[in-house]
């Protein structure tokens, strides 16, 4: 292994926000990396602006706009290293970010994913990630016990603060190239069904949800989500990767209904166990679109007050 780690940035029009991105990879603790670089065909000066960095550790490669599953793909494919962790060119990570990946790789060494607590910002507001079933213990590190019921709230798994084995992506095909939404949702489900999971709740990575072109804010329309139903028969025999999938259906119907798109909410809605719905999600499947857009505006009021609301607790 030439070094302990290969981050992978996945670079579409982040002009504005990957130089941060990049300077807090180079502040680290850890320094024994590589960052490769896939410029998904920005049309913006994403690329002028990586080309400031003079550190011969970053590397840069240049595709043909396919996606951001194509372009980690890609990057995997680069990598020198034997592990492999993922960075979104709007999000940044705390200084000890690497060194808690490695501290956990170490001491759980036969994991197919290596993840860290992160915290959500949105604009001025910080959101905290919530856990299902994880200690809340004071930087407890261990093997998640069971991946789908501690996602019940939040994603044990981040994309930008995960890492994975380039021997465990090989093995599962990496990313699905034909999926743009839950793409990375997709592949955790796929390691966590094969593979032990370690998991540190100390939050050293953060999560800019106000960042310019994420996916999540193109139309939903036309968006190219997980197949759920592809985990379907492994979910007979697994309840809590069922109500796993529920909770995402619920999730997406959700952004289907505000879309006015009532067809393919339906779908959803009618796959769903209602028994893995708490009483505000069965609810709000209830509203139509204009009692939906109001509970949101409510909530968007009352978050910008301090007031933090979800629909899953």
């Amino acid at each position: 292994m030439n070094c302990f780690c290969s981050i992978i940035i996945p670079l579409y029009n982040k002009e504005k926000h990957i130089q941060t991105t990049i300077a807090s990879v180079l502040a680290q603790t850890l320094q024994d990396f590589e960052i490769i670089i896939v410029n998904d065909g920005s049309t913006d000066g994403s690329k002028n602006a990586v080309e400031t960095f003079t550190d011969q550790r970053i590397k840069v490669f240049d595709i043909e706009n396919r996606g951001v599953s194509n372009a980690r793909n890609y990057g995997v494919e680069q990598a020198s290293s034997d592990l492999i962790v993922f960075l979104d060119a709007d999000d940044v990570w705390k200084q000890n970010h690497l060194e808690n990946l490695r501290t956990l790789f170490e001491q759980f060494p036969n994991c197919g994913l290596y993840a860290s607590a992160y915290l959500k910002k949105d604009k001025e507001i910080n959101i905290p990630s919530v856990f299902n079933t994880i200690p809340t213990i004071k930087n407890w590190r261990g093997i998640v016990e069971d991946y789908f019921e501690g996602c019940y709230i939040d994603s044990i798994a981040w994309t930008s603060a995960a890492m994975v084995p380039k021997i465990v992506l090989n093995e599962l095909g990496g990313f699905n190239i034909n999926c743009d939404m839950g793409e990375d949702i997709d592949l955790w489900i796929r390691i966590a069904l094969k593979f032990p999971v370690a998991f540190s709740n100390q939050v050293t990575a953060i999560y800019n949800l106000n960042a310019d072109n994420r996916i999540s804010n193109s139309n939903t329309n036309l968006k190219q989500f997980i197949d759920l139903d592809s985990y379907e028969e492994a979910a007979k025999s697994n309840s809590s990767l069922k109500k796993y999938l529920d909770l995402n259906r619920f999730s997406i119907a959700i952004q289907y209904k505000l879309a006015g798109n009532k067809e393919k909410a339906a779908v959803l809605i009618n796959k769903i166990d209602l028994n893995n719905l708490n009483s505000k999600q069965r609810t709000l499947l209830k509203l139509n679109r204009t009692a939906l857009k109001l509970a949101l505006h409510i909530k968007s009021g009352l978050h910008n007050s301090g007031i933090l609301l979800s629909s899953f607790r």
